[in-house]
């Protein structure tokens, strides 16, 4: 097997046997990019030269094994909204084309620490705003199963680099199924962790409220692994929660007898693609094979639930993304008439269309005289779904659905009926409106090929429930282990 197709787990237990060396993984991570990034597009910024020469001190150094950690000397990628010194943080945006952040986010500070290896940036929806992988100002990142077709979005090539086996793993954000959404159209996994489990401190924020970091990894083991090396207080985030380290790879039971299984009416009814609804019944058929309880319920207010995400994150949105004016730092435009006009022409030209239709949505939603009508309402309205959601999660321990209406589209579908799509948020939403965890992972494939995945959401700080749920799924099925076809130098597809 090709060093590249390994798991993070598979490699760590090579490289503690010194079976392989840390240069020779790293280098075959580099080949593979080097032989199918012209077509997937997934790195705004790669650093080649830094990665190996990391991987070349590790091997120097001879670590014993109680100075390596399960992430030491694994290749990974960071989406390009996270803060890192030294190396370029655009967010896919002409706006920050050229910034170089002076600090670090504690996430890289985390991983820095455990001696992983940093291969570059990831692309990314300009901002981290969109859901297909379509807005960013540098190249539109391909899915791995199907050039043709999107890989998602926000975290387009955080997911599509997983995917295509030019990562281990990688880190993403999560703000309204970011990470979520591009698991599921790549056939990986992706967890949003409960609000304040990670800390947002050097993410660049789109909507403060909502936002999460989060691991995308080719299973559940691996990312186990890495929300256990990124999770925990930090003070420097003020929406950090204050819990102990937990090692999320305890929580990797194959058993989940009398787990109690919710499946929302609401969420299956919404589904555009039949396939994807027969295929997470199927699932929950499996589920229910294994000894759990598997029960229909009803939420009703779920058909608020994407209005109200869009109203509340473009309000906030814009609330953030008015620092950038051109003054300070960003995009400056040339020849401006005075500083209304260089605040104006900066972020005309420095953002792209997606981003200023959402600041002019959230600026509508906070003008004084529509504030109790927009604003406000949707705020209240995200607290009832939050409370139905917890009421339906006093009596079952996970709620399952799918975790997006539809699989991978083409690309340009999008912009013809903008509305429509949007409304393939409903099932993933939801977790970010009640700050609740939630994971993706592959449950199988369309008539197409294209993968389908399932959500898993649970209540606050349940991460390792949802784990043992989702890794009890995939010892039983062999969904996560089929990889793209489509790619040169793959001969490992499914």
């Amino acid at each position: 097997m090709e060093l590249y197709k390994l798991t993070i787990h598979e490699a760590a237990r090579l490289l503690d046997r010194r079976e392989i060396s840390y240069t020779e993984l790293t280098e075959s991570i580099i080949g593979r990019i080097t032989d199918v990034e012209d077509r997937i597009g997934a790195f705004i910024t790669l650093d080649v030269d830094r990665a190996l020469d990391h991987a070349r001190s590790l091997d120097k150094l001879g670590l014993a094994r109680n100075e390596k950690t399960a992430l030491t000397g694994i290749p990974y990628g960071l989406k390009d909204n996270i803060c890192t010194s030294g190396m370029k943080t655009t967010c896919a945006s002409k706006m920050l084309a050229n910034f170089v952040p002076c600090y670090d986010a504690t996430v890289f500070e985390k991983l820095k620490a455990m001696n992983s290896i940093l291969l570059g940036k990831l692309n990314l929806d300009s901002f981290a705003i969109g859901s297909s992988g379509e807005t960013s100002y540098y190249m539109r990142t391909a899915n791995p199963w199907d050039a043709e077709k999107v890989p998602g979005g926000s975290s387009s090539g955080s997911a599509a680099a997983v995917a295509a086996d030019e990562v281990l793993f990688s880190l993403g954000t999560d703000t309204g199924g970011s990470i979520r959404q591009p698991a599921a159209f790549c056939g990986i996994v992706g967890m949003k962790p409960t609000y304040g489990l990670v800390s947002r401190y050097g993410l660049i924020a789109f909507a403060s409220s909502l936002d999460q970091i989060g691991p995308l990894t080719k299973d559940v083991s691996d990312c186990a692994l890495v929300l256990s090396a990124i999770a925990g207080h930090d003070e420097k985030d003020s929406t950090s929660v204050n819990k102990p380290s937990t090692d999320y790879s305890t929580y990797l039971v194959d058993d989940i007898k009398g787990l109690r299984i919710a499946l929302p009416q609401e969420y299956f009814d919404s589904c555009q693609s039949p396939e994807v609804r027969m295929q997470v019944i199927k699932a929950a058929r499996i589920f229910e094979s294994m000894g759990a309880v598997v029960e229909e319920v009803s939420l009703p207010l779920s058909e608020y639930s994407v209005p109200v995400y869009f109203l509340l994150s473009s309000a906030e949105g814009a609330s953030n993304l008015a620092r950038f004016d051109g003054i300070r730092y960003g995009y400056r435009a040339d020849d401006a008439d005075g500083p209304e006009g260089l605040y104006c022409r900066s972020r005309t030209e420095g953002f792209g269309e997606n981003v200023k239709r959402r600041i002019m949505l959230g600026n509508l939603a906070l003008e004084p005289g529509r504030f109790k009508n927009y604003y406000l309402k949707a705020a209240r309205l995200r607290t009832l779904i939050k409370q139905e959601l917890d009421n339906v999660l006093e009596k079952y321990d996970v709620i399952l659905s799918p975790t997006t209406t539809e699989t991978a589209f083409k690309f340009g579908v999008i912009r013809d009926n903008t509305l429509d799509k949007y409304k393939q948020d409903i099932c993933i939403v939801p977790a970010n409106l009640a700050g609740l965890p939630a994971i993706s992972i592959p449950c199988g494939f369309d008539s197409s090929g294209m993968p389908i995945g399932m959500q898993l959401m649970g209540k606050a700080f349940s991460e390792g429930l949802l784990l043992r749920a989702a890794y009890t799924f995939e010892q039983n099925t062999d969904y996560h282990t089929k990889r793209p076809t489509l790619l040169r130098g793959d001969t490992n597809g499914s």
